[in-house]
């Protein structure tokens, strides 16, 4: 059988001239970046305003496994199916992280015959974007230090600055650290850290940004640390904001791409969904809106993570709102949450229908949560090869019992051909869908601490939230500071619906545990963080990265 990345191999791209042609876009609208990639300048937005935007189409899914249900693959495979029931579609997914690709859980472009190419530059270095924010975080860390060891004109209490270092690779030994030591010349001896590139307040602000003026504005409005009378210093007060952006500058433009059967895809921006809010940029949903009369977007991990903070962030923000949520599931996640492990390999394969009609409880979940919003739900089976039909006819059985379309697809062996089922029932319920109603679990007005129970309760399905001193004490703080009207991102595991890893299906009897609090205040959100939540992955003990080369030409293998 062929993998991933052999099957990408051998698919002969088109020029993204042409892929541009098909999308009205010119020369003049697009910076290249090689043969078959480009940015699409901002302008773009400006030069099609006048036409109406296409249907917003949202792909979610059930609570994982560790090896993730095909959210991706399924956006791609209905982003091809599209085209091949007549429809102009268009994709726009977010961008890998090098820490997951050599990690555990591996690329993040789909698989099989529902892929974004080309795939090893999209899983790597893609244009610079991430490197970008990462360098742009990394200035503003500089600056802070500098500042206080050179003149301290704002006063930062070195015991209260906020601002850690960033870098795209997961390394749990930079979690916490100590910088300045060897003397005076090295700064100022403090407890410093590091976040992974996609957990930075600037990933998210890259994200969020509307234009090159709102993005100066949110950078402008990081705040770093506290000044020793507890007032905020913001990145702006440093005077970092503008060469941020200046660093910034190309990676704000989402990048054009195609699908193994050449459907255009924008890819951009990468914030996790169990760390930050975990969608694409909005800037690439507003310019695919203008090019194409379907957009195929998605939200990280499980639709209690990124589809909850796709609504209440995401869409509270920018105005988008989905016409369609299609939450993906698999047979093998659903016997996983009725009791099978994943280990010894193959478990989640056999057959056991007990377990099977257990597990179901997390699906029926995450259906429920979603239609809260009072979209049309369409439950996407990405079925395995060795799925059984009582499975598949189980899972219908409930999607007919909470009165949502259920549609199984086959992109990974059959690309847009066998997607093309689920793209039929989408666009269906996109058109029935009628003028966008926005709902929100919870109102900006209410007190932080009711936010938080707001998610917990309904969309968790916990008892209510014990909060740790140490996270109330900054809420508290946060809030009197001016920020307690900022919708709440909550970083949990993607495991659970819980904030506990191990509990599985759909527990009961718990209490969230919040555990700390930090302000992203350019992104415009609190951030939430639950149980044992690390803003800095590590590695496992076999890492992705071990099966991975290059040989001499330059051909990669192992990427996936």
């Amino acid at each position: 059988m062929q993998t991933s990345i052999e099957i990408a191999q051998k698919v002969t791209l088109k020029p993204i001239r042409e892929i541009m042609e098909g999308l009205g876009l010119a020369d003049e609208d697009v910076e290249f970046y090689g043969k078959y990639n480009g940015k699409v300048r901002l302008q773009t937005l400006q030069k099609f305003s006048s036409r109406p935007d296409g249907k917003l189409i949202l792909v979610t899914a059930m609570t994982p496994t560790s090896h993730g249900e095909g959210k991706t693959l399924t956006s791609v495979g209905l982003g091809q199916a599209l085209a091949k029931i007549g429809k102009k579609g268009m994709i726009a997914l977010r961008e890998p992280s090098l820490g997951p690709v050599f990690g555990i859980k591996g690329g993040a472009t789909g698989g099989g015959y529902a892929q974004v190419l080309p795939m090893e530059d999209i899983n790597l270095h893609f244009n610079g974007d991430i490197h970008a924010i990462g360098a742009a975080h990394n200035l503003l860390a500089a600056m802070v230090d500098n500042h206080m060891l050179k003149s301290n004109d704002l006063r930062i209490d070195p015991t209260n600055v906020l601002w850690n270092r960033a870098m795209d690779m997961n390394d749990r030994s930079l979690r916490q650290i100590v910088i300045g030591l060897g003397g005076r010349i090295n700064g100022i001896p403090r407890e410093s850290g590091f976040v992974i590139t996609a957990a930075s307040e600037v990933m998210a602000i890259l994200a969020l940004a509307t234009s090159r003026a709102d993005l100066k504005k949110r950078l402008g409005n990081i705040v770093v640390g506290f000044d020793l009378d507890s007032g905020v210093v913001t990145a702006e007060q440093l005077q970092a904001h503008k060469a941020m952006a200046v660093i910034l500058n190309e990676a704000i433009m989402p990048n054009l791409v195609q699908t193994i059967e050449h459907t255009p895809a924008l890819i951009h921006a990468g914030p996790f969904a169990n760390i930050a809010h975990g969608t694409s940029s909005v800037l690439a949903d507003r310019i695919a809106l203008k090019l194409a009369d379907y957009v195929v977007t998605e939200s990280g991990f499980g639709a209690d993570l990124g589809a909850e903070k796709f609504f209440d962030i995401v869409c509270r923000q920018s105005g988008l709102w989905p016409s369609t949520v299609v939450v993906v599931a698999t047979c093998r996640a659903i016997k996983l949450h009725g009791g099978v492990p994943e280990k010894p390999e193959g478990s989640l394969e056999q057959e056991n229908p007990d377990a099977f009609n257990k597990g179901l409880g997390n699906l029926e979940v995450h259906v429920r949560n979603m239609k809260k919003f009072g979209v049309p739900v369409l439950v996407a089976i990405n079925r395995f090869p060795y799925d059984r039909p009582s499975e598949i006819a189980m899972v219908e059985e409930l999607c007919q019992k909470l009165e949502v379309a259920c549609v199984s697809h086959q992109a990974f062996n059959k690309g847009g051909e066998g997607a093309a089922a689920l793209a039929q029932k989408a666009v269906q319920l996109a058109e029935s869908a009628g003028p966008p109603r926005p709902k929100f679990i919870y109102d900006l007005e209410l007190p932080v601490e009711d936010k938080i129970r707001k998610i917990a309760t309904e969309i968790y399905g916990a008892d209510g939230v014990y909060y740790e001193k140490r996270a109330m004490k900054k809420l508290e703080k946060f809030a009197g500071l001016g920020y307690g009207n900022l919708p709440v991102c909550i970083a949990k595991t993607q495991a659970s619906l819980s904030d506990n890893p191990r509990a599985q299906g759909v527990p009961k009897g718990w209490m969230l545990t919040v555990t700390d609090a930090n302000l992203s205040a350019g992104a415009g959100f609190l951030v939430i963080s639950c149980g044992e939540m690390m803003l800095m992955p590590g590695l496992p003990k076999l890492p992705a990265a071990i099966n991975m080369d290059v040989d001499e030409n330059g051909k990669i293998t192992g990427l996936f």
